[in-house]
């Protein structure tokens, strides 16, 4: 058993030894995503997990180790992490926690002080924490993220959201149940073996596999009309985790509808862009924000890139730049507001608004303070500049019931298919008078 080793703070590291005989547990937020990361981790030598669970029990656990005026997110994932070790199979004296720290002033950030906390009450102490940051909050010496598997992981997010953005608008249509998902594992794997023989990671292969992936999905079978497209925003883990929004993705499928979920592109590109805005707003250092504009203008161009191939596809529908998505938001929110989600949030409700799907939900979890301000509190005003939008917000926490949630949607599906229903009378209506002043004429 390998020996447990603290630095001088008390805090258990996670050591060399432990990386040769321990497995970590991730929790999952977004599936193709977090899967190819899965298998860039277990290519760099480590166990990995990732934990796919999704039953009450896991609530159960949170609400036993947390404080229940503590974030719905927050209280799911660490319910999720202990549920694994209690009941998941494992050796508890042989796995380790891998969880992602923030550092800005999202209570993500104490994500990790609380899942210590919460081993320690559950007498699993001896279990150590994976901090992933990009910070330098923690670090250790059986866990670094070094440059090449850094760059790695980029890669992987930005070809996850072409993958998801595709899929997303095949899936309701597809003709063979299932084909889209194995498209997603064909290319997810392909993607990972390239990165290991350092292919995919150049902007000129990149490219090249954006337009191998548009093409791939476009061939898939489809059929039928086109469904009511519903877009989800809100918190990032609620928003994204089959877990937090109960399946909601799958839900809105099984009622007909197409969902439209923003990436998790502009949210990167957002969090580097607010380092950016501090210096502006608050003073810094020049070589910081320089350095932070460097890397933000590389995953613009990168993002860019892949609007260009779904463009030319001429079979799916792109989103705009993160510039386009910026520049909705003036006369709304300033560049301050950019705790949680902040500005984005409202930004992407204005995008799908604008981009003719004005039917939404957006997934509101207890606790989260700044996701009710740029959510929910900015639906009353979006409705009044853009009156025919369709909002609803849809809070999760520990009490509230599935049934509650999915008859509240059900009521905006409602709502979303009667209008779409009276644009199409309307359509008819204009396209029978025209053709009726032609004949005249």
């Amino acid at each position: 058993m390998a020996k447990l080793v603290y630095d001088k703070t008390g805090r258990l590291l996670f050591t060399k030894e432990m990386k040769e005989e321990y497995t970590l547990l991730m929790p999952q937020m977004l599936p193709v995503h977090f899967g190819m990361m899965k298998q860039l981790l277990e290519c760099e030598g480590f166990k990995v997990d990732m934990l796919t669970t999704n039953h009450r029990g896991i609530v159960d656990e949170g609400l036993k180790y947390v404080h229940n005026d503590t974030c719905y997110p927050a209280l799911l994932v660490i319910g999720q992490l202990i549920d694994a070790v209690k009941h998941g199979g494992y050796d508890p004296h042989k796995v380790g926690l891998l969880i992602t720290q923030t550092g800005g002033g999202c209570r993500a950030s104490n994500y990790i002080h609380l899942l210590r906390k919460a081993l320690q009450k559950a007498g699993m102490e001896y279990i150590p924490v994976v901090s992933v940051n990009l910070s330098g909050l923690e670090k250790n010496p059986g866990f670094k993220l070094t440059l090449p598997f850094i760059r790695k992981a980029v890669f992987a997010m930005m070809y996850g959201d072409i993958i998801v953005n595709v899929a997303n608008q095949v899936r309701p249509y597809e003709v063979n149940a299932g084909e889209t998902d194995e498209m997603i594992r064909t290319w997810s794997d392909r993607l990972v073996q390239g990165f290991q023989d350092g292919k995919g990671m150049s902007r000129g292969q990149m490219r090249k596999n954006f337009d191998l992936i548009c093409a791939d999905f476009a061939a898939i079978p489809v059929a039928g009309e086109p469904k009511v497209r519903v877009g989800v925003v809100g918190e990032i883990y609620v928003k994204f985790a089959p877990l937090g929004n109960n399946n909601l993705e799958q839900f809105l499928l099984s009622e007909g509808a197409e969902p439209v979920v923003p990436g998790l592109t502009d949210f990167i590109i957002f969090k580097i862009y607010n380092r950016v805005a501090d210096v502006d707003l608050y003073g810094g250092k020049w070589i910081k924000k320089a350095a932070c504009k460097v890397f933000m203008g590389y995953i613009e161009d990168c993002q860019k890139d892949m609007i260009a191939a779904l463009k030319k596809s001429g079979r799916f529908r792109a989103p705009g730049t993160f510039q386009q998505l910026h520049s909705m938001i003036h006369g709304y929110l300033g560049d301050g507001n950019k705790m949680g989600e902040g500005w984005l949030l409202t930004a992407e409700m204005l995008e799908l608004i604008h981009s003719g799907v004005p039917n939404i939900v957006c997934t509101q979890p207890f606790g989260c303070l700044p996701n009710h301000i740029v959510g929910k509190g900015m639906i009353r005003k979006l409705k009044d500049d853009y009156p025919w939008s369709n909002v609803v917000a849809i809070d999760y926490d520990p009490g509230a019931t599935k049934i509650n949630q999915e008859n509240r949607i059900k009521l905006m599906l409602a709502n979303a298919k009667g209008l779409q229903q009276q644009q199409a009378e309307e359509a008819d209506a204009a396209h029978a008078e025209g053709e009726r002043e032609s004949v005249t004429a």
